[in-house]
């Protein structure tokens, strides 16, 4: 009976070479010749060998493979994230697995699962909305195996993380917004557990009181922050006659949502209202006007993390060296939120 899959075994056979010279040319061993390595390759690919991995990160100790786990793969910060990641994994010669939560608690537990049965070195993750409960990253470090955080973090895990000020991001924003004549702001938020929209809300909340402003709770409005959520939340706030003059979200999808109500409604951006978001996805450039919002400088923060990753897998303890970085946002103003025409 035919065997499916191909092994190191069977490359060695039709070269005439033992097994243990076929790993260490698969592996780019300096003690094997280039001429070898090339022959071992070729007939590799002949054959369409596919390393196992698991085997050999149980003959090893190493799968030379990354999990990073994401809420969703589709949105411009997190795609940014991850390409800052593979960068410097692809360079160290790291392989990544990326695996999206979509905000599902019990998905990502699920997730944290199969990469630990799939053996991986270690494990990247942005906390989905819906976790309350970090048991499944807690095993994680308990297998020792190195464990870091980036954009959405939880202090119930003593792990390294990479984050933004977003405290900083959401203050620079709103005090925009006020000194460009703004008086009633009004604040698109989510869960507050999760830590940056906590953060967020309290920027808001502080520019306002800074600027002599009431913080009025009327004005703050919970959501999944998703476009549909940003229509639905503008109309409700048109329709109750509250007084507004100025929008922050702390996500653009629900201010490109918001100035799609505000239009449809005859309201003009940003004569008679100003708006912000927060993310800098590429289409708040494209939009009519186009939209202010929050560079989260997704790259670095990706290249930051990753390095935070090895410095854990190379040392002799992961806890020694886990550390809290944290990066400046950048404010990007456009037209939805000035007084210039």
């Amino acid at each position: 009976m035919k065997k499916d899959r191909a092994t190191i075994h069977d490359i060695a056979l039709k070269l005439n070479i033992t097994a243990s010279t076929v790993s260490r040319a698969l592996n780019d061993n300096p003690r094997i010749s280039d001429a070898t390595k090339k022959k071992v390759l070729k007939v590799a690919k002949q054959i369409n060998y596919q390393p196992n991995h698991i085997a050999s990160a149980l003959r090893s100790g190493k799968s030379r493979l990354i999990g990073v786990i994401v809420p969703t793969a589709n949105r411009n910060f997190f795609s940014s994230v991850i390409r800052g990641i593979e960068e410097l994994a692809n360079s160290l010669n790291y392989k990544i697995i990326i695996s999206q939560s979509y905000d599902d608690f019990e998905k990502e537990v699920q997730t944290v699962e199969a990469l630990l049965n799939a053996r991986v070195d270690g494990i990247i993750a942005s906390i989905a909305k819906t976790t309350e409960n970090v048991d499944h990253f807690k095993k994680v470090l308990e297998k020792g195996i190195p464990l870091v955080l980036f954009d959405r973090i939880t202090n119930a895990l003593e792990v390294s993380q990479v984050v933004i000020d977003d405290h900083y991001g959401a203050y620079q924003t709103v005090d925009h917004l006020i000194k460009n004549g703004c008086k009633r702001i009004v604040h698109f938020t989510s869960n507050p557990r999760i830590n940056i929209y906590h953060e967020r809300r309290r920027g808001y909340e502080d520019a306002l009181k800074d600027n002599g402003l009431e913080v009025d709770p009327n004005l703050i409005i919970f959501s999944n922050l998703q476009l549909e959520d940003g229509r639905r939340i503008m109309q409700e706030i048109i329709d109750s006659k509250i007084d507004f003059d100025g929008v922050f979200s702390s996500s653009d999808y629900s201010i490109m949502g918001a100035l799609q109500v505000l239009k449809e409604n005859g309201y003009k951006v940003p004569a008679q209202v100003k708006i912000a978001g927060f993310g800098n996805e590429p289409f708040t450039s494209f939009t009519e006007p186009p939209i202010t919002t929050v560079d989260q400088k997704s790259i670095p923060m990706g290249k930051i993390t990753a390095e935070s990753f090895f410095e854990l897998l190379n040392a002799d303890s992961a806890s020694s060296v886990a550390k809290k970085t944290i990066l400046k946002p950048e404010l990007i103003i456009r037209k939805s939120s000035t007084n210039n025409s």
